[in-house]
């Protein structure tokens, strides 16, 4: 039996390329509102999901569409509650009246990487996942504070490894504004993806070889080349032999 690995995309942000992406992907987590979609474009996005067989996830992000939710906001706890409330309620509610099911929890920009670090907010949005249902799945990188809080909590966990994003010795995505963060080219970031499907690790920005245990593999759909990409990491997953499924 083949070994499996999941391919998943952030979607429902507004991208026009949305629908031509999903053939290659197993999973998507849909934006939910606040810093990018909206109602009418998860109802859209979930629809073409479910028609293509792909499992549905929540993308919440902080409240913050100016900077499409990649900056780092101080809330306190009660106002990041209400938020994920907020953002999971919605997509919860659209996915079942749609007849799905949603699968997964992925914290998206700037919310995602703090989770990663910060044991407070990871706890946070691991207590919100399982307060709206114990049996969904939180999408977090791998090895990071925000799988170890929702293990805690004995949540399903998805560690994440990203095929087009630069990592640091520690494990930890570079951040966007430091050169070379982002992979631009396809061949690069595949790459990359070899290298973790052959040897489980990644060479981080010093060219240190760090171990990442990854379930799903990660590709932004708001990337000018987004199709090509993920034509090329679809191929790319199943040239190393493995059956691309979600989790």
């Amino acid at each position: 039996m083949s070994p499996r690995i999941d391919i998943n995309c952030d979607l429902g942000e507004g991208c026009a390329s949305d629908a031509a992406v999903l053939p290659f992907i197993s999973s998507a987590s849909i934006a939910c509102g606040l810093h990018a979609g909206s109602a009418a474009t998860m109802q859209r996005t979930i629809r073409a999901c479910l028609e293509h067989g792909v499992a549905i996830g929540a993308h919440p992000a902080f409240d913050d569409r100016e900077h499409f939710g990649r900056r780092e906001l101080q809330l306190d706890d009660d106002t990041l509650r209400a938020q994920l409330r907020y953002q999971l309620g919605a997509a919860a509610s659209i996915v079942a009246a749609e007849g799905g099911r949603l699968a997964h929890v992925k914290p998206h920009g700037a919310l995602y990487n703090l989770s990663a670090r910060d044991p407070h907010t990871a706890r946070i949005i691991a207590e919100e996942v399982a307060r709206l249902d114990a049996g969904l799945r939180l999408v977090g990188l791998a090895g990071s504070a925000s799988i170890a809080a929702a293990q805690a909590l004995g949540l399903q966990i998805v560690g994440e490894a990203f095929a087009e994003r630069r990592y640091d010795r520690d494990g930890r995505l570079c951040p966007r504004n430091r050169p070379g963060a982002v992979i631009d080219t396809v061949e690069a970031a595949m790459d990359q993806v070899r290298h973790l499907l052959e040897r489980g690790a990644v060479i981080a920005e010093d060219g240190s070889e760090v171990r990442v245990i990854a379930a799903t593999l990660c590709l932004h759909g708001d990337r000018e080349d987004v199709i090509d990409f993920a034509r090329a990491l679809r191929a790319t997953v199943e040239a190393a032999g493995f059956e691309v499924a979600a989790p």
